[in-house]
């Protein structure tokens, strides 16, 4: 209202706001203490398959027979659905009011902007605080239940939407960091350990993508993108590395098809695949087994 000063509300509207915050930060924690596992998928650099390695570790965790939940807020980019074949689908809420997730091969739950979108090639201009008002309703009114693990794919930097996820989820478990070997990568991703580092955030581990290339037909090993650095720059900040994934054919051809490559690879022996077990169980380890 023009003419209106700071300082004119009603003493009751400012009570009824406070009173809406307290309950909604209740509603966040109570959905947040179903949840036994965060990790928050971390690049401090675009195009190094963040989104990929956070669909295969969650499928990869769901084989195990947990209870995973998959979350999307790349509000501008999400592909979180076209990589599981599962684009078309759109939330429905429950009796309660909240957003019923998509439900992936009957054991995984996963939430998306992408899932709300009319059209996939529809645009999202918002700015943070939009952006942070509807990750805060991806997890405070969706009905995610009871989850052994929640992964939360970021966009690449260290901008609105993770700054957002550290603030809403508080403790979680940590950051997945991914990268690739090269060095133009790598001083991007550095910042994405120091963001953790400013907002208190664990770092679980560094994850290299696309180290190195097997051949299929003559087994001989090319370093595309040279391969080792993801190694090096955890050991120089002081935290964990949790492995290395070659580049695999099947990768991108598996993605465009909406089929995660650790359920259609055909080889379960393959480096690839191997490296997505491995990871996988370093992480389950360090959370004292199974859950």
């Amino acid at each position: 209202m023009l003419g209106k000063k700071k300082g004119d509300n009603p003493p009751g509207d400012s009570t009824a706001m406070k009173d809406r915050e307290a309950e909604e930060a209740r509603e966040l924690q109570e959905t947040l203490s179903k949840i036994k596992h965060t990790f928050v998928v971390l690049s401090g650099k675009g195009g190094v398959g963040k989104s990929t390695v956070a669909v295969n570790l969650a499928v990869t965790l769901s084989e195990r027979g947990l209870a995973v939940g998959l979350l999307d807020v790349d509000v501008h980019g999400p592909s979180i659905p076209t990589m599981l074949g599962i684009a078309n689908e759109h939330p429905v809420a429950d009796g309660n009011g909240k957003m019923i997730p998509i439900v992936y091969k009957d054991s995984m739950k996963v939430i998306s902007i992408g899932f709300l979108l009319q059209k996939s090639e529809d645009a999202v201009i918002w700015r943070g605080p939009l952006k942070y008002g509807v990750i805060k309703q991806f997890i405070k009114d969706v009905a995610w239940g009871e989850l052994d693990y929640l992964i939360i794919d970021s966009p690449p930097g260290t901008g609105d939407e993770p700054l957002s996820v550290c603030q809403l989820i508080g403790s979680a478990d940590g950051a997945l960091v991914v990268t690739t070997p090269q060095d133009v990568a790598l001083v991007d991703v550095r910042k994405s350990i120091t963001f953790c580092r400013k907002l208190n955030m664990p770092v679980a581990g560094v994850i290299e993508n696309m180290s190195g290339f097997i051949c299929p037909h003559c087994g001989k090993r090319v370093d595309i993108f040279k391969s080792g650095g993801g190694k090096r720059m955890a050991e120089e900040m002081g935290v964990p590395f949790l492995g290395s994934i070659p580049i695999d054919v099947a990768i991108a051809s598996t993605s465009d098809s909406g089929k995660p490559f650790v359920t259609e690879s055909g080889d379960e022996l393959s480096d690839t695949r191997r490296a997505f077990d491995t990871i996988v169980e370093k992480l389950v380890k360090k959370n004292g087994g199974s859950t």
